[in-house]
């Protein structure tokens, strides 16, 4: 199981005819009055797109919590986003206008003759239910109530950020650990790096692992034995960091990591693994596509991946831009799939025996399958 990552995509500001305008009464409408709301087009998942994500740094960032001028609240089956308008001179309830798709919304207010934007988000921090939206004014408040479709997920913010993600991931992950794997020993550990102190779990690289073990680096165990005995060292550092747990663990890079290796996966399985490969794309079309290309390929053992995040090159400062997207990818595997953190905790129990997905009874012996 796993699942595709999009870019959101701008929608029409200024279509009348995809506005909710709504005549708030003197008195403000009670909490459980629910209005019709138009719906959006939204890009989403599909089965032919599977296991991509494309990451690509400026549609990333969202506005930090720390410096927001909201308040926020999560009510369990639906959010609640508070805005201040007493200073906008806002004169009729008609003047503000409410435009929610279920992954985006757009609110603006009508003040002194000129539209001016008040809030505007293309990736909301889960799916809503548009048509149960609902906003009234409050006082010097604009209330808006949206409805979440995943009830159980707690929302740290209203919109899908770097702070709101790392604050969720542990409710997701449930303990179970990161694998970053790739073809960059570099870009594995620096993206480990920023993930694992983001979401309060222990970095750990194989590297430094193999290199206190050999008395050597890995530069220099490759250039004197080969990839083969390196990978096969590695898979075994793998092989005792699997019963880890909160722990964000960056692979070797190359033909000389076990990742790279399909007969090396055993003990990679144990946790969530996360496939950073470069692209020469020249937009998210084309990243897509290939990132499919390669999944299907089958070349090389990175395809067993659970995810793949494309990169529009790589500079060490863009490290959390491409963790963000690591997170993004790893929050829509883990909702497609509840039940896939207690599987991967099933797996290590059983001892990492290779049979992932499909796991096998206890006793199941791996020599059986050959």
């Amino acid at each position: 199981m796993a699942v595709v990552i999009m870019s959101s995509f701008s929608i029409s500001l200024l279509n009348p005819s995809k506005t909710l305008s709504i005549l708030i009464p003197e008195n403000p409408l009670p909490k459980n009055c629910r209005l019709q709301s138009r719906t959006f087009v939204c890009l989403r998942s599909s089965s032919i797109l599977h296991r991509c994500a494309w990451v690509f740094g400026r549609n990333l960032s969202a506005a930090p919590s720390a410096t927001r001028n909201y308040e926020f609240s999560d009510g369990g089956t639906d959010v609640e986003l508070r805005l201040d308008i007493s200073a906008l001179g806002v004169e009729s309830s008609s003047d503000i206008f409410v435009d929610v798709d279920d992954c985006s919304m757009l609110i603006r207010v009508k003040a002194s003759g000129t539209l001016r934007t008040l809030m505007q988000t293309d990736c909301l921090f889960e799916r809503v239910k548009p048509a149960e939206t609902i906003w009234y004014i409050d006082e010097d408040q604009l209330v808006v109530n949206l409805k979440k479709r995943e009830a159980e997920l707690k929302w740290p913010d209203v919109m899908e950020s770097w702070e709101s993600l790392i604050l969720a991931a542990p409710q997701l992950l449930k303990g179970t650990s990161i694998y970053v794997i790739g073809q960059s020993t570099e870009i594995n550990q620096e993206v480990a790096k920023v993930l694992a102190v983001g979401i309060g779990y222990t970095p750990l690289f194989t590297s430094e692992v193999l290199e206190k073990c050999a008395g050597q680096s890995v530069d220099s165990w490759v250039a004197a034995e080969g990839a083969g005995p390196v990978a096969e060292a590695e898979a075994l550092a793998l092989q005792s960091l699997s019963s880890h747990v909160r722990a964000v663990v960056a692979t070797l890079g190359g033909p000389h990591g076990a990742a790279a290796w399909h007969d090396k996966w055993q003990h990679l399985h144990a946790g969530f693994t996360v496939w950073l490969s470069k692209s020469k794309a020249a937009d998210e079309a084309s990243a897509r596509k290939e990132a499919i290309r390669n999944m299907q390929d089958g070349g090389v053992g990175y395809t067993n991946a659970d995810v793949v995040v494309k990169l529009a090159g790589w500079d060490k400062n863009q490290a959390q831009e491409i963790a963000q997207g690591c997170l993004r990818a790893l929050k829509q595997l883990i909702l497609s799939d509840k039940q896939l953190t207690g599987k991967k905790s099933l797996y290590i129990r059983l001892g990492c025996r290779g049979d992932w997905p499909n796991i096998k009874p206890p006793g199941w012996d791996p020599s059986s399958e050959h």
